[in-house]
């Protein structure tokens, strides 16, 4: 059993099933902390199931107690360890899907996606919420671009290839723009902080 230490969660993998238990916080009054853990858990297990619905393939969710979800494992690999063009492609293809369901992931990174037997699965939605607006769908595409640039010298060909599958796939050019706008936005605080 693997066991890794996250900053809101402690997820233990075995053979075939991820148990996920959110970590109790001290510095909050212990009935809201409760109340909060429970509601993430049962919100996070939600937008999984949402997703799946959606078409994007994600973990199935076997189930949900208290503050811990116990879900499918997928064996495969870190897109990290596996990018290409094609696999950008697919992740903009995906997204664009989660997006027209309304669900923003919250942390769309290479090392949240697991290829699997070809297919690409989402993972750790513990930042996931649902929303139809703009912004927020465009702060997704900006992470994910954002971890491309920390880990790959292609990283601009994988964004053009990511563009390419999310436009093909219905997503809203808006977003798009709103992305660049929002990295541009980093740009200018970084000149005006320095």
């Amino acid at each position: 059993m693997k066991v890794y230490l996250g900053g809101e969660a402690e997820v233990k993998i075995l053979d075939d099933v991820v148990i996920k238990t959110r970590i109790p916080k001290r510095y909050r009054i212990g009935v809201l902390d409760r109340e909060l853990r429970l509601r993430r858990t049962r919100m996070e297990a939600k937008i999984i199931s949402a997703a799946r619905r959606a078409g994007v393939p994600t973990p199935i969710v076997l189930d949900v107690e208290e503050d811990t979800i116990i879900m499918e494992r997928i064996h495969g690999t870190a897109v990290k360890n596996a990018m290409s063009e094609e696999v950008s492609r697919e992740v903009g293809r995906l997204t664009a899907k989660l997006h027209k369901a309304n669900i923003i992931h919250g942390d769309i990174t290479p090392m949240n996606l697991i290829l699997s037997d070809g297919r690409i699965y989402f993972v750790d939605f513990g930042l996931a919420f649902f929303d139809n607006k703009v912004e927020p769908m465009g702060v997704d595409v900006h992470v994910y671009f954002e971890s491309l640039k920390a880990s790959f010298e292609d990283w601009k060909k994988l964004r053009d290839a990511f563009i390419e599958g999310y436009l093909d796939e219905g997503g809203k050019e808006e977003v798009l723009v709103r992305a660049k706008e929002i990295e541009e936005r980093g740009r200018y605080v970084e000149r005006v902080s320095m």
